[in-house]
């Protein structure tokens, strides 16, 4: 399938969960990612778009700000539209939705994408390659690309991968792991 193809059917997947499940698959998932790695440094996660029932990254965000070698940053969009920022986020962060009714943080403390040691990064779908579909702006895509070599990016899903992506671009970059309530899928 294509990307938006893939957009489309993992929309109405997400949305097709019952609260219950919902609810039970986000804290499955939550707790694989933290056996699986052992965060330390600076943090980057984006914060859930609950309309379009993105995976609920408040239980995460709450356990990184508890962790004493962390530092929690989240995104907020460009003044031109098509970049992310990134900004502090601690329990005090004022927060506004924007646009897309997503929450981003106002105020905070703007970072480089250089000093971001790992990127919990949105998708709708994914392959078993690490390419991912996002919602099609290519705001992940031109961020992941300014990160420094080393910065570990994990896709967060709902779902298992998808055999392949068809339509993967030269300047689409791919995951090194995606976290899902039944495993971690690691490619790098």
């Amino acid at each position: 399938m294509d990307k938006a193809q893939l957009r489309q059917a993992y929309r109405v997947r997400r949305t097709a969960l019952s609260e219950d499940d919902y609810q039970r698959e986000n804290q499955r998932l939550v707790d694989q990612l933290f056996a699986a790695y052992a965060f330390e440094g600076t943090v980057h996660c984006f914060l859930p778009a609950e309309r379009q029932r993105e995976v609920n990254t408040w239980p995460i965000i709450q356990r990184l700000w508890i962790m004493p070698a962390v530092r929690v940053l989240a995104p907020r969009c460009g003044s031109s539209g098509n970049t992310l920022s990134h900004h502090a986020l601690t329990p005090s962060t004022r927060l506004q939705n924007n646009r897309w009714d997503i929450p981003e943080p106002v105020g905070a403390q703007e970072y480089s994408p250089s000093t971001i040691d790992w990127v919990l990064v949105p998708l709708l779908a994914f392959d078993r390659r690490g390419h991912r579909v996002g919602y099609g702006k290519g705001f992940y895509d031109r961020f992941l690309a300014e990160c420094r070599f080393g910065t570990r990016k994990i896709g967060l899903s709902l779902f298992p991968p998808v055999e392949v992506i068809d339509d993967v671009n030269p300047q689409d970059v791919a995951l090194d792991a995606v976290a899902t309530p039944d495993q971690v899928w690691v490619f790098k």
